[in-house]
């Protein structure tokens, strides 16, 4: 008898980040993914505009036909990087519930993709033919509507994905966590879960997003200007609440920025957001209301300094600006790694004259992420043999661990990994496999993947310590300087208040060329590195120094 091969996962982004998931499974040659998202770049990415999950080295495999993406849900860091992905594999099938569907083709239209890519549409609850896959999704709970979760058929057991998730018994938008299905794999035989770890460090239950209606309603009531709220783009449910508050005090909605604009059409028109024509406003039309009777949704609430709420706090915005009674709302949470620059966004917006309200404040944002209770519950209802923490930084992927092994599991059936690393589960169990080449691949602009981590450094170095450029020119034939060096500098010290120290870098520099007169090219390296020890000594920095020795 034939023996049966492996069923291998591989996390390609989400283990160790919050942002960029995406995943491997394969069996026998075949194989498909889920998610393909981004992540928001971290202060010190300088120039970044989003990082998209490293899947360089599936390309480079021969020995797989991959056959799918099925995305769990419609926020960035699960769809985002799509339009990459499907540039590399420009035949690979997409299969999603209807708004995830409807925000996929918003983003595959502007890469000009959208002709080209077959986009399969199913129902939470629906079970899905993916190649020889065979899927069965089931609803589950997030902070945003038609989010599913996945329980996968192999021969050696179900393995189960619960996306992101939460266990709400009030949810906005009606349809609760699918507990009958999560049983009901458990009854089969869960041989291992993939669970969400991001909220591992948070004791008790998450808030269910019933609380932010009347909580919306308490600001809308004391506001006397504007009101401006913040979130993810992709958050319809949060702009359907912002719409039932606008109602109930007599505003009207704008809604600016392209995505969000974009991303409400297709929400109205599959159903899932109810804001008739009456309600809405352009820009133009929302500036001849008065103050009290408008409410503009924006981006920025990650404190992206391209969103509009970054350009409003920074005075940059072409159509609006920000006005002394404005109250300005954050209706998310900072993703770890963006709160200095939330914090900033909303210290500016304060020094504008904003009434800046966020969750410190009022109950204007909730989690859409299960706390500790919820993933006992998660781990009780599916009873799975072997549980693999997935979506969170490394803390979160250990707290959840341990929280799996005080809720009665088996040490030796926790397994923490690390992206790129693959797991065979076979009829014994699961065993931890090699780990795949890979890392962050950095957008910036059009570029993709063209910056890698020594440019990073490069630009961090230069955003702390600015530069010095050195430029002499020195006799063709007797190597002797000609004129004084000339220098530049640029974010290190302010040339007009450091004469002094320029005529010691102009002496070091006259010292180093005058002594090395002989023509063999290093005289280059010697000015930067006599210049790097003179300025180090003087001031304990480090700027990047450039000379440019030119003969004549």
């Amino acid at each position: 008898m034939a023996r049966k091969q492996k069923f291998k996962i591989t996390p390609i982004g989400g283990l160790g980040e919050i942002g960029k998931n995406m995943t491997l499974f394969e069996y026998g040659g075949d194989g498909f993914l889920i998610d393909c998202g981004i992540m928001f770049p971290a202060n010190d990415m300088h120039g970044v505009d989003y990082i998209i999950p490293d899947f360089r080295w599936l390309q480079e495999r021969d020995d797989i036909r991959l056959h799918g993406v099925c995305f769990t849900h419609g926020h960035e860091d699960h769809i985002g990087a799509t339009p990459h992905l499907i540039k590399a594999f420009p035949d690979l099938p997409l299969f999603a519930t209807p708004l995830t569907a409807g925000l996929l083709q918003v983003k595959l239209k502007s890469a000009r993709l959208l002709k080209t890519t077959t986009l399969n549409t199913f129902t939470a609850g629906d079970k899905i033919q993916v190649g020889p896959f065979k899927l069965e999704s089931f609803h589950v709970c997030h902070s945003i509507p038609d989010c599913v979760g996945y329980g996968i058929n192999t021969p050696f057991g179900m393995v189960v994905h619960t996306g992101d998730y939460k266990f709400d018994n009030t949810p906005v938008h009606g349809r609760k966590t699918d507990y009958a299905r999560l049983a009901g794999f458990a009854q089969r035989g869960v041989a291992l879960l993939l669970a969400d770890s991001t909220n591992s460090d948070k004791a008790g239950w998450t808030k269910s997003e019933a609380v932010i209606a009347p909580a919306l309603d308490r600001v809308f009531r004391q506001a006397k200007g504007r009101i401006m709220v913040a979130t993810f783009a992709s958050l319809m449910s949060r702009v359907q609440q912002v719409v039932n508050a606008a109602r109930a005090h007599k505003r009207k909605v704008c809604i600016t920025g392209y995505t969000m604009s974009e991303y409400a059409k297709i929400a109205r028109k599959l159903g899932y957001l109810d804001v008739g024509d009456g309600t809405l406003v352009t820009v133009a039309q929302a500036q001849q209301l008065p103050p009290h009777k408008i409410v503009f949704m924006v981006t920025g609430s990650q404190g992206e300094p391209s969103a509009v709420l970054g350009k409003l706090a920074a005075g940059r915005h072409r159509q609006l600006d920000v006005r002394k009674n404005d109250t300005i709302i954050f209706s998310s949470h900072p993703i770890p790694g963006n709160e200095e620059m939330v914090y900033r966004t909303i210290n500016r917006l304060i020094e504008r004259g904003a009434d800046v309200i966020y969750d410190a404040i009022e109950s204007v944002h909730v989690s859409g992420h299960a706390c500790q209770e919820e993933m006992r519950l998660m781990l009780n209802l599916t009873q799975p043999k072997h549980l693999i923490p997935v979506h969170g930084e490394v803390r979160h992927l250990h707290l959840h661990a341990k929280l799996a092994v005080d809720n009665g599991m088996p040490h030796d059936q926790v397994t923490i990994i690390e992206n790129g690393t693959t797991v065979e589960l076979d009829g014994r169990g699961i065993k931890v496999g090699e780990r795949q080449p890979g890392g962050y691949v950095f957008v910036d602009g059009s570029s993709v993947g063209d910056i890698g981590r020594a440019v990073i450094r490069d630009r961090e170095i230069l955003a702390q310590d600015g530069f010095v450029l050195v430029s002499v020119n020195v006799d063709r034939h007797s190597g002797k300087l000609l004129e004084q060096p000339r220098i530049v500098s640029r974010g290190f010290v302010y040339l007009k208040d450091a004469e002094d120290f320029l005529d010691n870098i102009r002496n070091k520099v006259t010292r180093v060329v005058n002594s090395n007169q002989q023509m063999n090219g290093n005289r280059q390296n010697l000015v930067e590195e006599s210049l790097s020890k003179l300025i180090y000594s003087e001031t304990k920095r480090r700027p990047m120094i450039f000379s440019i020795v030119n003969e004549v």
